[in-house]
């Protein structure tokens, strides 16, 4: 029986860990030779592959909106700008996250490889990061302040890779996930 999963979401989803597995790097194949990460042109034809198919959802949805593919960081980004989107957000930008993870299956479909591409409605991914930035720095001074470890509500993997980065610049402090999804938060504690 030939195996037709698809990949596990939670891997690609993932943003803490080390991306070995959806970029490629440094993935054996069979024979012994390295796979590459995607190049800059791969990165973006899978942001085209994604935008085409938010723009064919927006269209059922009859909703307005200005897509822009683009490479950023070193993966594929669609972001769609416009009035009325908040539904596609969601709360907590759950919605968003779904639509993630459909376009990311239907770059997987057309390529055959996982895709750790990006997608933001509305700016909404920016303003969360702010938020967060907020949320970790207020972490780390009570963790300065009273030497003990703050555990920080749950998070989706996006949010806690955001956090974890202001985390990691400021020194003194550490900090770690537990936990299982959707219930996955993140630990701020002394540094040892």
């Amino acid at each position: 029986m030939t195996d037709t999963s698809i990949p596990s979401a939670d891997a690609s989803l993932d943003e803490e860990a080390v991306p070995t597995a959806a970029t490629g790097e440094g993935e054996p194949e069979e024979g012994g030779k390295e796979k590459k990460a995607a190049s800059e042109t791969e990165l973006f034809a899978q942001s085209e592959i994604a935008a085409d198919y938010i723009e064919g959802l927006l269209d059922v949805l009859d909703y307005d909106g200005d897509i822009d593919e683009l490479v950023s960081g070193g993966r594929p980004v669609v972001e769609v700008v416009g009035d009325r989107l908040q539904n596609l957000v969601g709360q907590r930008g759950a919605t968003l996250e779904a639509l993630q993870e459909l376009a990311r299956l239907a770059v997987f479909r057309q390529t055959g490889t996982p895709s750790r591409l990006l997608l933001d409605v509305g700016g909404y991914r920016a303003n969360r990061r702010k938020e967060l930035a907020a949320v970790a720095k207020n972490a780390v001074e009570k963790v300065k302040e009273q030497g003990e470890p703050v555990r920080l509500e749950p998070m989706s993997a996006f949010e806690r890779k955001c956090v974890h980065d202001v985390v990691n610049a400021m020194t003194g402090v550490e900090s770690e996930s537990e936990g299982v999804e959707p219930n996955r938060r993140i630990v701020v504690r002394p540094a040892d």
